[in-house]
């Protein structure tokens, strides 16, 4: 089932990209562009999710440790 999914999906997607572009292609390569086109920005989105997915990580233990530091400057008196 997600293969011919896949191929819904990508048909769809070749089709639009294709017309959004402007080419001309039969339905196979319509459907094959449309479908590696999703591997490969799907491949890409899940590279930047975790990517962004790190720095929001570095981010949060860097406030973290801030509100610590002044947490601890504040009480410790």
């Amino acid at each position: 089932m997600p293969i011919v999914w896949l191929m819904i999906i990508g048909a769809a997607a070749g089709f639009l990209a294709t017309r959004l572009m402007r080419l001309e292609t039969d339905l196979l390569t319509t459907v094959a562009i449309g479908v590696f086109g999703a591997l490969i920005g799907g491949g890409l989105l899940r590279l930047l999710i975790w990517a962004l997915g790190a720095a929001a990580g570095f981010g949060g233990a860097f406030l973290g440790a801030l509100a610590l530091i002044w947490i601890w400057r504040r009480y410790s008196r």
